[in-house]
C-alpha cells in the first residue's frame, strides 16, 4: 500500500474562488483516514485532487513518495467509490467489477480469480449474474467497493458512499468498511458530512471548515482536546453546549457567571482564565457530562427550565433553557420531567471547555484553557 502526502495543497476555481487552503496532511501506509466537515468545506474536493479528477492549484501531492500533480488518474494507481455506485445498469456483478481489469487487457483467469475473492470477501458471490437493477442499495454499494478491490491499488477513496443509504443500512455498512479496512490493510481515504462515521470508522480525523483544515487528530483525541469551537461542536452526538458567561474575579476567586448561576472553574482552568477577567467567553460542556440533581446542589449548580424533551428509550435528551440560551442534557429514563419545570444540573467542571469569543472577523474561537497543537497526536 501507500503513504500520502498533501504539501500545502490548494484550490482555487475560475473567478479566484479558494475552495481549498494550504492543506498539509500526512496519511501513513495501511491507515483510514477520514475527511469531515459541512458541505462546501472542501472535504471533496481535496479527495477529488488526490484521485486526479481536479487539478491541483497550489502546493504538491505525493503517493508513495512520488510526485503526483501532473499524473494522470489511470496511472497514480488508486481506486475511488462514488456516493452514486456509478454502476453499469446493463452489466452483471461481475462485469461490473472486472470492467476496469478488462480495458486493461488483464488475463482472463487472473480476472475470475481476483473478482471471486473480492466477491467472496464482500457476500457478493451468489449475486455475480445479476444486474444492478435486482441489487439493493447496500449491495450496489459493495459492487462498487468489489470493483475498487479487484484494482489491487495502492490507495482507496471513498467519496460519501453510504449517504444514500437508510439509517439502519448505513450502520451495516460502516462495520463492513471498517471490517475491510482491517482485512485489506489498506490505505483508505473518506469522505463524510456524518461525524459519526468519521468517529467510529477513522483512524485519524481531518476536520474542515471553509476550505481549511481545523484540527487532525485520533477520535477520542478530537473529542476529548478540541482546539477550537468548531471542532468542540461538530464532533460529538448530541453536539457540545455552549453558554456565553462573562469572567468574573469575586471573592478572590475566578468566576464564570452566566447571569442566571455562576461556575467556579477548576485551578488549572482559573489560571488561564486570569487574563480574560472581565471578558465575555464561551463555556462548553457536553450533554454527557451534566449530572442531573434532584435538588439544588451547593456549587456550580445550573438552573434552568425544560423546553423540550426527546426520549430515545435508553436516555432522554432534555432541551433546556436559561437566560435566552439553549443547552441539550442527556438524562436516565427513570427521571420524569414536564415541559416548564424548573430542573438542576451540575456541570462536570473538569470536562468542561472555555473558548474565545470573537465579535465577528475570521479569527479561530479558540480553546483557551489547553495548550492544543493542530497536529497529528
Amino acid at each position: 500500500m501507500a503513504k500520502v502526502e498533501l504539501k500545502a495543497i490548494g484550490k482555487i476555481y475560475d473567478g479566484n474562488v479558494r475552495a481549498v487552503t494550504n492543506s498539509n496532511i500526512t496519511i501513513e501506509d495501511r491507515e483510514f483516514c477520514v475527511f469531515v466537515g459541512p458541505s462546501g468545506c472542501g472535504k471533496s474536493t481535496t479527495l477529488r485532487m488526490i484521485a486526479g479528477l481536479e487539478d491541483i492549484s497550489e502546493g504538491e501531492l505525493y503517493i508513495d513518495g512520488e510526485l503526483m500533480n501532473d499524473v494522470p488518474p489511470k496511472d497514480r494507481n488508486i481506486a475511488m467509490v462514488f456516493q452514486n455506485y456509478a454502476l453499469y445498469p446493463h452489466m452483471t456483478v461481475f462485469d461490473n467489477m472486472a470492467f476496469g481489469l478488462k480495458i486493461r487487457k488483464t488475463d482472463k483467469a487472473e480476472i475470475k480469480r481476483r473478482v471471486d475473492e473480492a466477491a467472496k470477501i464482500l457476500d457478493l458471490t451468489k449475486y455475480l449474474d445479476r444486474k444492478p437493477k435486482a441489487l439493493s442499495g447496500g449491495q450496489r454499494q459493495r459492487v462498487a467497493v468489489g470493483r475498487a478491490i479487484v484494482r489491487n491499488p495502492k490507495v482507496f477513496l471513498f467519496d460519501e458512499p453510504l449517504s444514500n443509504l437508510d439509517a439502519k443500512l448505513r450502520v451495516q455498512m460502516r462495520a463492513e468498511i471498517s471490517d475491510l479496512h482491517n482485512r485489506l490493510q489498506a490505505t483508505m481515504i473518506y469522505v463524510t458530512h456524518d461525524q459519526i462515521e468519521a468517529m467510529t470508522m477513522g483512524t485519524k480525523i481531518v476536520v474542515m471548515k471553509d476550505g481549511k483544515i481545523q484540527q487532525i487528530g485520533a477520535p477520542l483525541y478530537l473529542y476529548n482536546h478540541p482546539i477550537n469551537k468548531f471542532v468542540a461542536g461538530f464532533i460529538g452526538t448530541p453536539p457540545m453546549n455552549f453558554l456565553t458567561v462573562k469572567i468574573v474575579e469575586k471573592n478572590g476567586t475566578i468566576i464564570a457567571d452566566e447571569g442566571s448561576f455562576e461556575i467556579e472553574p477548576t485551578e488549572e482552568q482559573k489560571a488561564k482564565l486570569k487574563a480574560y477577567v472581565g471578558k465575555e467567553v464561551f463555556f462548553g460542556i457536553r450533554p454527557e457530562d451534566l449530572t442531573y440533581c434532584p435538588t439544588p446542589a451547593d456549587k456550580n449548580n445550573m438552573s434552568m427550565k425544560v423546553s423540550n424533551m426527546e426520549p430515545l428509550g435508553a436516555q432522554t435528551h432534555l432541551f433546556l433553557a436559561t437566560k435566552g440560551q439553549n443547552i441539550i442534557a442527556i438524562t436516565e429514563p427513570e427521571h420524569k420531567f414536564t415541559l416548564g419545570d424548573t430542573v438542576n444540573f451540575v456541570p462536570r467542571i473538569e470536562r468542561s471547555k472555555f473558548f474565545v469569543k470573537n465579535m465577528g472577523g475570521e479569527e479561530e474561537e479558540l480553546n483557551i484553557c489547553e495548550d492544543i497543537e493542530n497536529t497529528w497526536k
